[in-house]
């Protein structure tokens, strides 16, 4: 049955061998065993259950959280010659009838639909006389109460199950699932631990970076209008925030867009759609913006503001690079980046969930003041082991010699200690940059002797280093609706003097660019072309790894054409002799 998809994946994606882990899982589900994939966005989740959908007998049905992941999904399985539907809001009743009529008629290989259609009696009732021998679900760690995305909508799928006499086959798929999360999904969806499939959450081809105290108005300025060419993503935390930055830019003469959840539906959709369509390059939006977004040619994701959670950030700086080419992930970190989040956090209906949210938010916290590798970071949080560093990330580039600061290091954690580690870094830092603050007096800590000892620095300087120190695991964060501070074992060690700290010196950042091939340039003319002509966005034509591909191997008639990545019998016979001709005519 593997040979059987081998030949579909050529077929109907051009692709000749299935990627890392894709072989293991789509035999694992043709074996019709219960499956959990964690997989990072751009590693081909997709292909795990589009490929079995087309070997078995009956229509796959795939639970989607957005109209626009349906859409974009079925845009790309219809351009390569794949039956896909979906229903969703966006349909009329009389489209949804005729939707599912073609589905009784056997003419559609894999429905989409989203969770809350599930809280419809008759919609099920109706699905329950359809052969389904798989049901997909993606975005799976809305499932579970851990996820950092939960949607209560997803509880509907366990009914769900028992819907036909012969249960269907179940593959859950996410790109952001610690192992609490993990755990979760197999116990709600009861697929054995031995049926979970972990690809390793590394992207080789990302580079991330985070840089702190950049003028980020600046920085943001200089770094798209040196990669004009690229399309890119800006992500800020709040509404005011993405309007700010879409106007700094819109006024500079960028093309961009903005989405957030203050626009009308019809305006976001909008500007999601000139985004998709390559009629702008950056798009500046909230965390409402992406999930689902297909578009492979992302070439950087900005993050104007810090993340609440590892999962959000990783998910969000995962939409770029989806098409396999190197790609850039750079978060801009400010202080205050974590007063927005502790607001937003508090601000949640669910009150028992705020600790676990604050638990999240200080490791995204100690990410942006690691030294160590980045990647490597994002693995470990995951449960993952990284066999070794990126040697890709700022961290890892980064030549900067190393500074002994053990001595500064000791003074912070004498301070802790004698503030009788019951305040938090804002206060420590208060005391140690001497302070005449009311609270600071109040305590009486201008008698201490650590009192004003890191003169030297300013407060915001001193907190940085304190979140330095707290990545590096020499102090501790106690949660709670006023976070304190106290020093860890690792701490005590570096006070007596057994241990050392190092820290590199202040880094200069600059943003830099590759000129394209001028024949890459012609080939996404003649992609646009074809993409206004069939209303879809480019990417569905092609990635921009299949025009790199073209451009390498030049093929002049339809035989080579098929030799490019990318390309299968349905496009082949679509769009050759465009991108043929041009080639032809370039050379």
């Amino acid at each position: 049955m593997l040979q059987e998809a081998i030949k579909h994946l050529n077929t109907y994606f051009g692709y000749n061998s299935f990627r890392t882990g894709q072989s293991q899982i789509i035999e694992n589900v043709l074996q019709k065993q219960d499956t959990l994939v964690i997989m990072p966005t751009g590693g081909g989740k997709s292909v795990c259950y589009q490929i079995p959908a087309l070997c078995l007998e009956g229509t796959t049905v795939v639970i989607s959280p957005l109209i626009s992941l349906m859409k974009d999904q079925v845009d790309m399985l219809v351009s390569s010659g794949i039956k896909a539907a979906y229903i969703n809001s966006s349909l009329s009743y009389d489209e949804v009838q005729d939707v599912m009529y073609a589905v009784r008629n056997g003419d559609i290989k894999l429905l989409y639909i989203a969770p809350e259609r599930l809280e419809n009696e008759r919609f099920c009732s109706e699905l329950a006389q359809i052969k389904v021998p798989l049901l997909a679900i993606d975005e799976a760690h809305c499932i579970s109460q851990w996820g950092h995305d939960f949607r209560p909508s997803y509880r509907s799928i366990q009914q769900l199950l028992h819907l036909w006499n012969v249960k269907p086959t179940v593959i859950a798929l996410t790109a952001t699932a610690t192992e609490e999360v993990s755990a979760d999904i197999q116990k709600l969806l009861s697929i054995e631990k031995s049926n979970t499939f972990v690809t390793g959450f590394a992207r080789e081809n990302l580079a991330f970076s985070v840089l702190l105290g950049e003028n980020k108005e600046a920085y943001i300025k200089k770094y798209v209008k040196a990669n004009e060419a690229e399309a890119g993503i800006i992500y800020a935390a709040t509404r005011k925030a993405v309007e700010s930055v879409y106007e700094m830019l819109y006024k500079a003469g960028f093309a961009v867009a903005k989405y957030h959840g203050g626009m009308f539906e019809e305006d976001r959709t909008y500007e999601q759609n000139r985004f998709l369509n390559d009629e702008v390059q950056i798009m500046v939006a909230t965390n409402a913006f992406g999930m689902g977004i297909n578009k492979t040619n992302v070439r950087y994701v900005l993050h104007y503001n810090m993340p609440r959670n590892m999962e959000s950030y990783y998910q969000e700086a995962g939409r770029a690079g989806r098409d396999g080419l190197d790609s850039e992930c750079i978060l801009l970190y400010s202080s205050s980046d974590e007063q927005t989040q502790r607001f937003l956090i508090d601000q949640a209906q669910d009150r028992s969930r705020i600790p676990f949210e604050l638990e999240k938010l200080h490791a995204m916290i100690d990410y942006c003041h690691t030294e160590r590798c980045l990647q490597s970071y994002i693995i470990d949080y995951f449960g993952d082991e990284a066999e070794q560093d990126c040697g890709r990330c700022a961290n890892c580039t980064d030549d900067r010699p190393q500074q002994n600061v053990t001595t500064d290091a000791q003074k912070v954690l004498s301070c802790i200690v004698r503030m009788g580690q019951k305040f938090g870094k804002q206060m420590t830092a208060s005391v140690l940059a001497g302070s005449r603050s009311k609270k600071v007096l109040e305590f009486n800590f201008h008698k201490l002797p650590t009192y004003g000892i890191l003169r030297g620095m300013n407060a915001k300087e001193i907190s940085s280093f304190i979140e330095f120190l707290i990545s590096e695991k020499l102090i501790i964060v106690h949660n709670g609706q006023f976070p304190t501070i106290s020093i860890s074992d690792l701490g005590k060690e570096v006070l007596l003097g057994k241990e050392q700290v190092f820290r590199k010196e202040a880094r200069i950042v600059q943003a830099t660019v590759e000129a394209n091939d001028p024949l890459f340039e012609t080939l996404r003319k003649v992609r646009k072309e074809i993409a206004d002509r069939e209303k879809v966005p480019p990417f569905v034509v092609f990635s921009d790894k299949t025009l790199k591909d073209m451009c390498v191997r030049r093929p002049k008639n339809s035989t080579q054409f098929l030799e490019v990545s990318g390309v299968g019998e349905s496009k082949l016979e679509k769009y050759g002799k465009s991108f043929i001709d041009a080639i032809v005519s370039h050379s």
